[in-house]
């Protein structure tokens, strides 16, 4: 019986899983960097709208899942 899948070997599996956990720890360590410029700003004060600035995260989600990332 022939195989059909995706990967070709377990190596190839495993290569993929270290891509895709190297790119998650690029997007969080993004995600920190963005955090840690938000408090230093709210620390001197500097603060944006509340409502615009949700409008602007679930847009931004919204592109992010229909674009498959």
């Amino acid at each position: 019986m022939r195989k059909i899948g995706l990967y070709q070997s377990q190596s190839e599996i495993l290569r993929v899983l270290k891509e895709g956990e190297q790119l998650k720890g690029l997007r969080l360590a993004e995600l920190r960097k963005k955090i840690a410029l938000g408090a230093r700003e709210a620390d001197r004060g500097k603060f944006v709208d509340g409502a615009r600035t949700f409008a602007d995260i679930r847009r931004k989600s919204k592109q992010r899942k229909t674009s498959g990332r």
